[in-house]
């Protein structure tokens, strides 16, 4: 029995090396007989000595081409275990995997999932488009047009991709029509339902045991807006959700708060402000004020946009439509 090390200390080359669901080692490990395991930053390699000794120069080669192309496909660990391009090793793919890796402007390439994220609407092919090319990107829209599924899964691309080096998600902590104070636990309980839909919208972007490896590790942040205060984010991708419910003082602190090689994304819907009567929604006033300012795109989504269950559409068109007093039964 022999054993080998590679040194792996960067989360995010270590979630690129897994691949998704763990694939590509698993790849490595049924080719070769051998067992791998990760801790401690540290690959163990174990299995006869020269299934490890080949093994360990495959996952080398893999390290090597994630840091050269920024990215690891299905295809590229397939072509290193067979030794030559253009030859898949038969029986190797999950059935189902998609292999077609042509590139496309507008998709979102998680390698998860058995597929890519595509814009669906004209409208959220021009967000993706601004928040690629942008430093700030500012998106209204209503509920349902994948302003805040989209913005994670930009996100989750950027990280694998290791064009930066965490992900922040941010929401404000404003009530709608009831109380913090009700509900049940403590702090972190009754934060919790404020930032579930981003947790929600990264549990469809990664595997469980990605998500809780990369928040344990701090590459992966959910936090309520006060607590951005202070603090500088470089080589980051920030998004603040909610944002019709930050007041004008909080969208300036939130937006200081970028560093370099960082990317924020500023989403809402101005038709749901949580905020007490008189108070301005920061989003409305960042549209405002911002206007012109290099490096700052706009987005506006609208019900056209909407991409969840069809009636959802209709229900928006019928709140943004006149009502007369009839329609409301006086």
């Amino acid at each position: 029995m022999s054993e080998a090390n590679i040194n792996v200390t960067d989360p995010a080359m270590v979630m690129t090396l897994f691949g998704p669901q763990d694939q590509f080692l698993k790849m490595v490990r049924n080719h070769f007989g051998v067992a791998i395991t990760h801790r401690d930053g540290k690959l163990k390699i174990l299995g006869e000595q020269e299934a490890v000794r080949h093994a360990t120069n495959i996952i080398e080669q893999m390290h090597s081409r994630a840091e050269s192309s920024g990215g690891l496909s299905l295809l590229d660990v397939e072509h290193l275990l067979s030794g030559q391009l253009g030859s898949p090793i038969a029986g190797r793919v999950p059935a189902g995997v998609n292999t077609d890796v042509s590139p496309a402007n507008l998709e979102i390439d998680l390698a998860h999932k058995r597929r890519k994220i595509k814009p669906r609407t004209a409208g959220q092919g021009e967000f993706i488009e601004a928040i690629r090319r942008s430093d700030v990107t500012f998106c209204r829209g209503p509920a349902g047009c994948g302003k805040t599924y989209l913005a994670v899964a930009l996100a989750v691309e950027a990280l694998k991709t290791q064009k930066i080096r965490k992900i922040v998600l941010v929401r404000p902590a404003v009530e709608a029509g009831e109380s913090l104070g009700f509900l049940p636990g403590d702090l972190q309980a009754k934060l919790n339902p404020y930032l579930r839909p981003l947790l929600d919208a990264l549990n469809e972007m990664l595997d469980y045991d990605q998500v809780k490896y990369l928040m344990e590790n701090d590459v992966i942040e959910v936090i309520p807006l006060a607590y951005m205060r202070g603090r500088t984010l470089n080589d980051a991708f920030v998004i603040l959700d909610e944002a019709q419910n930050a007041t004008s003082s909080q969208m300036k602190m939130f937006l200081t708060r970028m560093g370099e090689g960082s990317k924020m994304v500023v989403s809402g819907d101005v038709t749901q402000i949580d905020l007490p009567c008189g108070v301005t929604s920061g989003l409305r006033d960042a549209w405002q004020r911002l206007g012109g300012v290099k490096g700052v795109s706009f987005v506006t989504l609208k019900a056209g946009d909407i991409v969840r269950h069809r009636v959802v559409q209709d229900i928006v068109n019928r709140y943004e439509s006149p009502k007369s007093d009839d329609a409301l039964g006086n």
